[in-house]
């Protein structure tokens, strides 16, 4: 296996992940280490899968049939990123209502992404696949 398939998700993680703690930290006022996990701007899931699809477009062709299965992966993260996991952030927050007079830890709201988030991700996914490509596939 060539070592691009393997460093590309891994790039395009710790991309969107460092992008995504400068945005909040922004957004916050100050480093926001606690942010830090499911949701915000860019989504690191949506990044990690277009970056292999693209990876793949690139090395492979769009014709091939490894492309057709990335394409289809990625587009059930991104699905699940906005409804499934948007859900259950909404779910947490009633629950973190109800039990807001008990003892009970807070569950974490905010885990879904916005289309906004999931296309960031997808661009930023996009873009360190293709610098990838060309340092360290086609030389």
């Amino acid at each position: 296996m060539d070592i691009s398939y393997m460093v590309t998700p891994f790039l395009a993680w710790l991309v969107a992940g460092g992008l995504k703690f400068l945005v909040n930290s922004v957004r916050a006022g100050q480093w926001a280490f606690q942010l830090v996990g499911y949701g915000g701007m860019p989504s690191n899931h949506s990044a990690i899968v277009s970056s292999m699809t693209t990876l793949i477009a690139w090395r492979e062709g769009i014709e091939h049939p490894a492309f057709g299965v990335a394409l289809t992966l990625a587009f059930i993260v991104m699905l699940d990123a906005n409804s499934l996991r948007g859900e259950m952030g909404k779910h947490a927050m009633m629950l973190n209502r109800l039990t807001a007079d008990a003892a009970h830890g807070v569950l974490r709201e905010r885990m879904g992404h916005s289309k906004t988030e999931i296309a960031a991700g997808v661009a930023v996914g996009g873009v360190v696949a293709t610098i990838a490509y060309y340092l360290l596939v086609k030389q």
